[in-house]
């Protein structure tokens, strides 16, 4: 299969995907059961993102390195109830003191 070929499909089954949105009866949606599970799935895809960027090396191995230890300082700052900002800037400083430690 080509690029190209596999572009078009990927932009057909996204525009089949978006139009299914709006023929899905109202109803459907509408339930408690429903409501609860859409408004928690993009906090789970979040976290799972996170944990695969922070966990995984670049061939897919597990790897525990120097982003294991900002995402650790970042979830503390959290907790702590610090701004946004100052988590970033804590997270990135603890991952570059590492980094220039020498630490991967």
């Amino acid at each position: 299969m080509s690029t190209w070929t596999a572009v078009l499909l990927a932009s057909a089954l996204a525009f089949a995907l978006k139009l299914s949105g709006y023929v899905v009866p109202a109803r459907w949606l509408d339930g408690d059961r429903t409501t609860r599970i859409t408004s928690a799935l993009p906090i789970a895809l979040l976290a799972a993102l996170v944990g695969v960027q922070t966990l995984t090396d670049t061939d897919g191995s597990i790897a525990v390195d120097s982003r294991l230890a900002a995402v650790a300082v970042a979830v503390m700052a959290l907790v702590l109830r610090a701004p946004f900002i100052v988590v970033v800037v804590l997270a990135a400083a603890v991952a570059a003191g590492l980094r220039l430690l020498g630490l991967p």
